[in-house]
């Protein structure tokens, strides 16, 4: 049964991996400009946010999923680190060729940016509750061993999702010419901007609302 529960948990880690955002925007190009390492790290800060979420829910801990979802703070500064991360990424100049492997305080950084990007997105638990409720972790199922061996398949999905990502864009990266990686940073500099900018707007609005 707790088998079950992990498979589940897999499937539950993938499909909120798989949405692509922000934080898909930053993988794919530290993968494309910075290696499959750089690309690989940032999604297990990811995935280390979206274990945190799952945390929450499976275990019922609502005066933390009531707070976080209260902090309009959190978002304000999701969207500040989106157009700051942005706008790095139009200011930086791709390499035709990776230089060497990044050092171990810029995958700090990598590792840290995504997982606090990740967690600045708060309504993730609720995606989470309903579909914990509709994997069958509720009422007399919902145990904590089986909560716990569920959190670790959404983490271990949500590895496996970014695992895949990453060393398949670095795959494809040896296609690449230096005129599409200009326009892969450019475009991915222009996403990042756009969508802390649309994340400010809607916070200014609701506010005026």
């Amino acid at each position: 049964m707790l088998l079950v529960f992990l498979l589940k948990g897999i499937m539950v880690g993938v499909i909120i991996a798989v949405p692509v955002g922000p934080v898909g925007v930053m993988c794919v190009r530290r993968t494309i400009f910075e290696g499959n390492l750089a690309g690989f790290v940032s999604g297990l800060g990811a995935a280390t946010a979206d274990a945190v979420f799952g945390i929450i829910a499976a275990f019922g801990l609502t005066v933390i999923s009531d707070w976080l979802l209260g902090q309009r703070w959190l978002r304000a500064a999701g969207g500040c680190l989106l157009l700051f991360i942005g706008a790095r990424s139009l200011l930086a100049k791709p390499q035709a060729k990776l230089a060497s492997p990044p050092d171990p305080e810029s995958l700090s950084w990598y590792y840290a940016s995504t997982f606090a990007l990740t967690l600045t997105n708060p309504v993730t638990v609720l995606v989470f509750l309903a579909i914990f409720a509709a994997v069958g972790l509720s009422g007399a199922e919902a145990t904590l061993g089986r909560a716990a061996i569920l959190v670790l398949g959404v983490w271990v999905g949500s590895l496996l999702w970014w695992l895949g990502l990453t060393f398949g864009i670095g795959f494809l990266f040896r296609s690449f010419e230096p005129r599409h990686l200009a326009w892969i940073n450019r475009g991915s500099g222009v996403i990042l901007i756009l969508s802390g900018a649309a994340l400010l707007a809607s916070l200014v609005a609701g506010r005026m609302g």
